[in-house]
């Protein structure tokens, strides 16, 4: 805007009355309008309901079409799962996955405990220890006892934690080289 149309806005405005009172006795119509209650065409629980009954006809809409057709259902096996036989009492052996991943994880953990300090390496040895004491002695009772699930699990867990342990320290040394951010 320019200065010439703020001058007949400014002149506009002084022309307007600055004397505007108030109606009287306002408040009869405040205090009606308070009282009285808003209408509103749907009420909370009428619309819950609707949604309920439309929820409830769409999902058997869903079914019947899905269970129209009676032809029988067939299952398809997926072959890329192998099962193979667990170690328990000495009597099998883990596989040679189990094996060759444990092997490459020791031969990792030789590397990798020589660029630990001290004191790290004495405990991760002492847990590793007592993983390896576990499994002995859980190998061992389950040669008197082969068919016991319960030292069965035991025995899987304890192979899985040495496992876990060893793919630990792997991870350690690496992430503690590759930091950039000291």
């Amino acid at each position: 805007m320019t200065e010439r149309d703020d001058d007949q806005l400014m002149r506009a405005a002084r022309r307007l009355s600055t004397d505007i009172s108030p109606e009287h006795d306002l408040w009869p119509g405040i205090a009606a309008s308070i009282a009285k209650p808003a209408t509103r065409q749907w009420t909370p629980t009428l619309a819950q309901a609707a949604a309920v009954v439309l929820l409830i006809g769409a999902s058997s809409a869903v079914t019947y079409v899905t269970m129209k057709d009676k032809r029988p259902m067939s299952v398809i096996a997926s072959p890329e799962l192998v099962f193979e036989q667990a170690s328990f009492g000495g009597r099998y052996y883990l596989g040679s996955g189990y094996q060759d991943a444990r092997n490459g994880l020791i031969a990792d953990l030789n590397i990798e405990l020589g660029r630990l300090s001290a004191g790290t390496r004495a405990t991760i040895e002492t847990n590793l220890q007592v993983i390896r004491v576990a499994i002995f002695e859980l190998n061992k009772a389950l040669e008197e006892e082969p068919d016991n699930a319960h030292r069965q699990a035991q025995l899987l867990r304890s192979y899985r934690e040495e496992l876990m342990l060893l793919r630990r320290v792997s991870r350690l040394s690496r992430n503690v080289m590759m930091r950039n951010d000291i």
